[in-house]
């Protein structure tokens, strides 16, 4: 079973920074650009944001949010020490979270294998400080459905000769805001959803982590 704090729910904010017993709190200060990873999934992606940031000098992974009891991101969650908001499906349409967010110091948002719609609410406050990563080339298989072994699936089926990653900004529809980054992979003709979900992942685990840094390296020049 993954980790689950008690008092997950955070029902008032200012626990944020309790939920985990070995979280870094003495490191967290409202100088260090505070990353949120969502995630409902495995967390792969999450995995190798949090070894990408680990000891940086003023970014920090400090929530991993999640939508899923049962996901494997808690534990990686969990053995790095990093806080888990474990979210309501309806709390999150309405308020979006934003008060725990904004009591955990987060300026950043990163989504990682997150099924859920954003609701305007965050996306409002945080402008173009949410990115995804979907795992084909938008805008071509994307919306709403479109995630996971699905996604592959459809590209084989198509007969297409390749495929690829999209880092882009959030916004209110699904698969929507503007490219950030694109990288390709070529498909093979015995290629099936299984070994296209492998290459995708590589680009992944690749690409997010330092296109994260180098937008907030911007951000903050």
């Amino acid at each position: 079973m993954p980790y689950i704090p008690a008092d997950f729910r955070l029902r008032d904010p200012t626990n944020l920074f309790r939920l985990h017993p070995n979280n870094r709190l003495d490191t967290l200060t409202k100088e260090n650009i505070h990353v949120a990873v969502f995630a409902s999934g495995a967390g792969t992606n999450a995995q190798k944001i949090i070894e990408h940031f680990e000891g940086h000098k003023r970014i920090r992974v400090s929530l991993i949010v999640c939508n899923n009891p049962d996901a494997g991101v808690l534990n990686i969650a969990h053995n790095a020490g990093i806080p888990v908001l474990l979210i309501d499906k309806a709390k999150f349409r309405n308020t979006g979270y934003v008060e725990e967010l904004l009591s955990a110091h987060i300026s950043f948002i990163v989504l990682a294998g997150f099924l859920w719609k954003i609701p305007p609410v965050l996306i409002d406050k945080f402008p173009h400080r949410i990115i995804n990563i979907h795992p084909a080339l938008l805008p071509g298989y994307g919306g709403k459905g479109m995630y996971g072994m699905a996604v592959h699936k459809a590209v084989i089926e198509a007969g297409e000769k390749e495929s690829g990653i999209t880092i882009h900004y959030v916004d209110e529809h699904y698969d929507h805001g503007a490219t950030i980054l694109q990288k390709r992979v070529v498909i093979m003709p015995d290629d099936n959803p299984e070994s296209l979900a492998a290459k995708i992942h590589r680009l992944e685990h690749q690409y997010l982590p330092q296109t994260i840094e180098e937008i907030l390296t911007r951000k903050t020049k």
